[in-house]
């Protein structure tokens, strides 16, 4: 069975996080943005095998993520 996650990257001083939003356990770190995708695969796949030796159930993907623009004045 194929699922889908939704990966959050952040630029940070050593490259980038990432926090899988439906998953929030998994969380890496790159110097790049493709070493941290690298590493989200290799988390997800590790993750996944202890979540069914421990008969735990795997977390649904599919979040749909929007961002939402303000603008931010000088309000009083």
């Amino acid at each position: 069975m194929l699922m889908t996650y939704t990966a959050k990257y952040t630029k940070i001083d050593s490259g980038y996080m990432g926090q899988l939003v439906e998953w929030p356990e998994v969380l890496t770190e790159g110097s790049t943005l493709e070493d941290c995708r690298e590493m989200f695969q290799d988390a997800l796949h590790q993750l996944i095998m202890a979540y069914h030796q421990q008969s735990q159930e795997i977390p649904v993907g599919g979040a749909l993520l929007e961002q939402m623009p303000v603008e931010i004045g000088n309000e009083r």
